[in-house]
């Protein structure tokens, strides 16, 4: 699964270049902050596995107006790094690689 290009936006992580993108629209579940905020993030010269990151925040453009910090790039160099220790391989091709954060999050009613 490659990211589309249109939206995204690089990084440098460790002198290896990165792209990363955030849903603009949320989904029907994360506008009613049912369901979490995720990004994913891409090798930027040889895309493999995808590193679907979950957050512990609501979609920033939720629906109902619920407070939600925004996705910094200082915090998917993070999970870039958590990512690679835990066994990423960004250039190997393969489904996505996951990594939840969200188990802060607490839907809304």
């Amino acid at each position: 699964m490659a990211l589309v290009r249109k939206g995204s936006r690089r990084i440098i992580v460790d002198g290896t270049v990165y792209r990363w993108r955030l849903r603009g629209r949320p989904t029907y579940f994360q506008g009613l902050a049912w369901s979490p905020c995720s990004f994913a993030v891409e090798h930027a010269d040889t895309p493999g596995m995808t590193l679907v990151v979950t957050t512990d925040q609501p979609h920033p453009s939720n629906w109902i107006g619920r407070e939600a910090e925004p996705v910094l790039p200082s915090g998917v160099a993070a999970a870039v790094r958590l990512a690679l220790r835990e066994g990423w391989t960004p250039t190997a091709p393969g489904s996505a690689f996951h990594l939840g954060h969200s188990a802060g999050f607490i839907p809304s009613n």
